[in-house]
């Protein structure tokens, strides 16, 4: 299930922590301030309509948690169109952020109506102009609001990539099952004829894989999406759709419902990352499939070029003979026994570093209890 966080709009002083917390027709917040967090649930009317939202806030530094000296901790004000929370500093101090972390929750906004700097001298008689008095930390504070609005779009791009993703390959597998519901194995041969072009497409699409550690978008090498995807590509393209002939072999169909079944599993674990939820069944899948359907996936593109070999051998398809004008020579079915041997190594490569990730992320947590 998705929290809900409202906006948060906060501003600060030497001594206290204003929150103005976005959210209209509020009855009874639940607000817990503890040492170095806030705790915020409620029902009420924000940017998803009327419903319950809440959030935590890991703060930068420590405020007060208790009635101390008579000095409340904590304000809570409910307004009609707003919460509004004034939370007591532990020591008087200007704080460089809010959170204890850099990275800053999207829904949390600078209130500027408020702000006051460590240069500025606390005034209930006059309201400083932030962008007039102070117009390179105005600048500062908005080019990190950029920054963090980018981030969203990063991620909202990415969510639904994934789930374009998704349903390609969901599309793939459920029209090779219902032909095969409904024909048997007389649909096997049929394969490509129907879903040939939705792979392609989908294929094609996942060169995006590629760019996306190019331009910041995810964290992880280039090469090795790289490889793996034009690995496919060049079983797909060059070896099924330049020949009709392959394309009516029963190890098609085995190959798109392999490729399929490790996609499907694939981006919705990417789409719950993005969303950082974690589903234990969906993760053990994510690196545990790959046991049994990446080998059989590497024999059926090994048996797809093997195949092909004296087809190529016949048309001389992709052939580059002697003499010509540019005194290059190529033989596609003496490349195909050499991308064979390639393609052993590069499968052994992979299932290695498979198995390092499954380790990585599979393995039991130690927890370390202190005895009393």
């Amino acid at each position: 299930m998705v929290v809900l966080s409202p906006f948060v709009y906060w501003a600060q002083t030497e001594k206290v922590i204003s929150l103005r917390i976005d959210l209209k027709n509020v009855n009874e917040p639940d607000v817990k301030v503890l040492e170095d967090k806030v705790k915020f649930s409620a029902e009420g009317i924000g940017a998803h309509g009327r419903t319950q939202y809440e959030f935590n806030l890991d703060l930068f530094s420590s405020v007060k948690s208790s009635i101390l000296d008579g000095e409340q901790p904590a304000t809570v004000r409910v307004l009609d169109n707003r919460v509004d929370l004034v939370i007591q500093k532990e020591k008087p101090a200007w704080w460089p952020r809010l959170t204890a972390q850099p990275q800053k929750p999207a829904w949390l906004k600078i209130n500027f109506d408020l702000w006051k700097s460590e240069d500025m001298q606390d005034s209930d008689e006059e309201k400083r102009d932030v962008m007039r008095d102070y117009p390179g930390m105005y600048d500062k504070l908005q080019k990190e609001e950029m920054g963090y609005r980018r981030e969203e779009m990063i991620k909202v791009y990415l969510i639904i990539y994934n789930l374009f993703q998704l349903v390609g390959y969901t599309y793939i597998l459920a029209v090779i099952g219902v032909r095969y519901a409904k024909l048997g194995y007389d649909s096997v041969n049929d394969t490509y004829e129907h879903v040939g072009s939705a792979m392609k497409f989908v294929q094609l699409m996942q060169y995006l894989e590629v760019m996306h550690p190019m331009f910041g978008y995810t964290r992880g090498s280039v090469w090795t999406p790289f490889f793996q995807i034009s690995g496919r590509a060049f079983v797909l393209f060059v070896n099924i759709e330049a020949e009709p002939r392959m394309q009516t072999k029963p190890v098609v169909f085995y190959l798109f419902v392999i490729w399929s079944l490790v996609e499907i599993v694939r981006y919705p674990f990417y789409i719950t990352q993005l969303y950082k939820i974690e589903i234990g069944v969906l993760t053990w899948l994510r690196y545990s499939i790959w046991i049994i359907l990446y080998p059989l996936g590497f024999l059926c593109e090994s048996v797809v070029i093997l195949r092909n070999i004296p087809y190529f051998e016949e048309t001389q398809r992709f052939t580059v003979p002697l003499p010509n004008e540019w005194n290059f020579a190529f033989h596609m079915p003496s490349f195909l026994r050499f991308y064979l041997l390639h393609l052993a190594m590069a499968g052994v490569f992979l299932m290695k570093h498979m198995y390092k990730l499954r380790t990585n992320k599979l393995k039991p947590k130690i927890v370390i209890r202190k005895c009393k």
